[in-house]
């Protein structure tokens, strides 16, 4: 078995689940979403004795953080006394042909290769693996560093159940985790909530500009917008309310919202239609990225 803990679901959040590998956790790429995901495990219970990282140039504040947990941080993995119970794939998507087979010569039967490296589709990390070798694609965002990421996995037919709530628990560990079936429904993930947090900033610029057009102070426009966003953010998280029924309760017939809504509502040209467009075309380029 390669993962036990302990977790009351009706009393426990996520990141106080203990979690425990039989087998070293190595984690390729010390990087922003690496180093938030690692965080994250540690928060969780991992064992930082258990973990390697290999990063030849961690940022300064990534050295720092893995010195003050003793976690061996090296330019390349050259042996281990046992095969990992996870190799975590954390690098750029762009050098992962450059980084990954020297790492995947260490995987065993029951290793697990975690992958959080956008675009790159599973076939790309079995070729350099034995058959069956479990391999899990995942789709991680940025909310991650946090602990309020959303990340959806999918995996090889290789993939047992102990597995597969192995990988649920450590991604738990940064927010909330889904599965989905088929690869291709990837790329419409990370149109959606992969590259979603970005969309978020910009409609959030977007709104402190059209105050300052309004005639209000930028400073004092800009934190109105940021707040709104942040509060209306934790009051989905903590409403049973729908999504819709929020935005309802905020909107009084004939009132200053319904007016606003009528141009962001509009059929033609309206917000529903741009959002559209940008996961369309993101869904397009992961597609691209991924031959």
């Amino acid at each position: 078995m390669l993962l036990r803990w302990d977790r009351d679901l009706e009393t426990e959040s996520p990141q106080h689940m203990s979690i425990n590998l039989q087998g070293p956790l190595v984690m390729a790429g010390a990087g922003k979403m690496g180093g938030a995901i690692l965080k994250g495990l540690l928060a969780g219970g991992l064992d930082p004795a258990n973990v390697i990282v290999q990063d030849p140039k961690p940022a300064p504040d990534m050295v720092e953080f893995l010195a003050s947990h003793a976690i061996a941080a090296v330019s390349e993995v050259t042996e281990l006394d046992t095969s990992p119970a996870v190799i975590l794939a954390a690098v750029k998507p762009q050098i992962m042909d450059q980084v990954f087979p020297g790492i995947a010569k260490f995987a065993g039967p029951e290793t697990v290769i975690l992958s959080i490296a956008a675009g790159r589709p599973i076939s790309s990390f079995e070729a350099h693996l034995n058959d069956g070798t479990t391999v899990v694609r995942a789709m991680p965002n940025t909310p991650a560093a946090i602990g309020q990421g959303m990340t959806v996995c999918c995996a090889n037919p290789a993939m047992t159940p102990k597995q597969k709530d192995l990988c649920t628990a450590l991604m738990e560990t940064t927010g909330k985790v889904g599965w989905v079936e088929d690869e291709q429904q990837i790329d419409a993930v990370t149109a959606v909530s992969g590259s979603g947090p970005a969309y978020v900033f910009w409609f959030t610029e977007c709104l402190a500009a059209a105050g300052v057009k309004a005639g209000l102070d930028p400073v004092l426009a800009a934190e109105l917008a940021r707040q709104t966003v942040v509060g209306s953010g934790a009051l989905m998280a903590q409403s049973s309310d729908t999504v819709a029924e929020l935005r309802q309760s905020v909107t009084s017939p004939g009132g200053t919202t319904a007016a606003a809504l009528g141009v962001l509502m509009r059929d033609s040209n309206g917000l529903e239609e741009l959002m559209t467009q940008a996961v369309v075309v993101a869904q397009k380029r992961g597609r691209e990225l991924a031959t």
